[in-house]
Parts: structure tokens; C-alpha cells; sequence
């Protein structure tokens, strides 16, 4: 089986993003086969290895931390397929008013760079004879220090 060149790793995908979608391929740290780290690209929004399409991504991009071990999208992953997603900030959207949201950008004091948990997992695509290795990001509410930050209305 051919595999989806996700771990084709060049500079392009360490240049600074502003907008980072699901879908879109980006760096994670996991163990390889012999549990040393190593640095991959993978695309964002998990697709788990049983999911008959990979469109499934776009409605797995986040995994709640209070509901992700009981949910059958994600359980295997979470037994198996850690990762770290590194990020120097992300965003927190709030909703203004009915059509309006602000987004709001969260980062270090020192902007250094940090990591989220993440599961990862490897689909394969049995028509195109590809392998298509995705993650999510593991999220929960805010604490009372980043909640007091965002201004809601």
C-alpha cells in the first residue's frame, strides 16, 4: 500500500502560519517504532482507521479531554497514538453578536513555543491504495486565568 507522503518533512511546514485550518498538514511529535521522538507532518482533523470516509476529519479537529476515552472515534488512538502538536499561540473565538465572532489570540507571555496533547491515526484509503495520517487536538475548558482574559459580551 502506498503511503500519503505525510512524513515528507521540509522547511516550508516550520514557516509561520496565521490561519492554520482543518484539513491543512501540519508538524506533530510522536514516538516512531523504535519510541524515539520524531518530528512529522500530518494533516489536522482525525479520521479514525475505521471511518468508511475520511470527511469525518472536519468534525474531529478537537477532542473534548472529559469525553474523548469513551468516545469510539477516538479510544484506539488514545490507547496507542499519542502526539504532541507544538504551537506558539492559537486562537479562542467568542461570539459578539449573532453573525459576529472575535477571534482572540493566546500565547505565552514570552511567546515561546508549547505543545497541546494530540492523538494521531493512520486511515487507509483501500480505492486510492493510500494512507492518510491525521491528529487531533485534545481541548477542555478554560481555566480561570485564560477565562478571565476573554472579554465576553
Amino acid at each position: 500500500m502506498q503511503a500519503h507522503n505525510t512524513n515528507v518533512f521540509d522547511e516550508t511546514y516550520l514557516a509561520p502560519s496565521y490561519n492554520i485550518a482543518p484539513t491543512d498538514f501540519q508538524p506533530i511529535v510522536r514516538l516512531d517504532r523504535d519510541g524515539q521522538r520524531e518530528l512529522t507532518v500530518m494533516r489536522w482533523g482525525l479520521v479514525p482507521y475505521w471511518a468508511k470516509d475520511p470527511k469525518v476529519g472536519f468534525s474531529t479537529i478537537n477532542a473534548k479531554s472529559e469525553t474523548f476515552t469513551t468516545s469510539p472515534t477516538f479510544r484506539e488512538a488514545m490507547k496507542r497514538r499519542r502526539c504532541l502538536v507544538p504551537a506558539e499561540w492559537f486562537y479562542e473565538w467568542q461570539q459578539m453578536d449573532a453573525k459576529t465572532k472575535q477571534p482572540y489570540a493566546i500565547s505565552l507571555h514570552d511567546d515561546s513555543l508549547f505543545a497541546f496533547a494530540g492523538l494521531w491515526e493512520r486511515w487507509k484509503d483501500k480505492a486510492k491504495n493510500q494512507v492518510l495520517e491525521t491528529y487531533t487536538v485534545l481541548t477542555t475548558d478554560p481555566n480561570e486565568l485564560l477565562e478571565s482574559m476573554i472579554v465576553c459580551p
